[in-house]
């Protein structure tokens, strides 16, 4: 962001790593780290994620979070910030995602209605 704010001329940008993951594969690495496997049963809008160790459903589908037109295939191209900006991606997915399952788990500690 303050890179982009050192600009002249404003310009949009965007930051990405240029990685492709799914929502499958942060889920599985977000119970992970809180030391869960979720194991995936049924398909499509019936699939649900189990816990393996207690067997509590913890993850279902929601179809209101669907794109209106669904595409199969996302990917980042910061390619104009790392010309422009000198910028690169600093954080790995695996770290991405301890970051924010800590946030949460710290927001559930001392708010709990959060």
């Amino acid at each position: 962001m303050w890179l982009m704010l050192q600009k002249d001329v404003p310009e949009d940008f965007v930051i990405a790593t240029g990685e492709v993951h799914s929502v499958r594969e942060f889920v599985e690495k977000s119970f992970l780290h809180i030391g869960k496997t979720i194991v995936w049963e049924g398909k499509n809008e019936n699939e649900v994620g189990r816990c393996k160790e207690t067997g509590k459903i913890h993850v279902t589908v929601d179809l209101k979070y669907y794109r209106p037109t669904e595409v199969d295939f996302l990917q980042g191209d910061c390619s104009k910030a790392r010309q422009k900006l000198g910028w690169k991606p600093r954080v790995t997915f695996d770290e991405l995602v301890r970051e924010m399952v800590e946030a949460d788990v710290e927001l559930m500690r001392t708010n709990p209605n959060a």
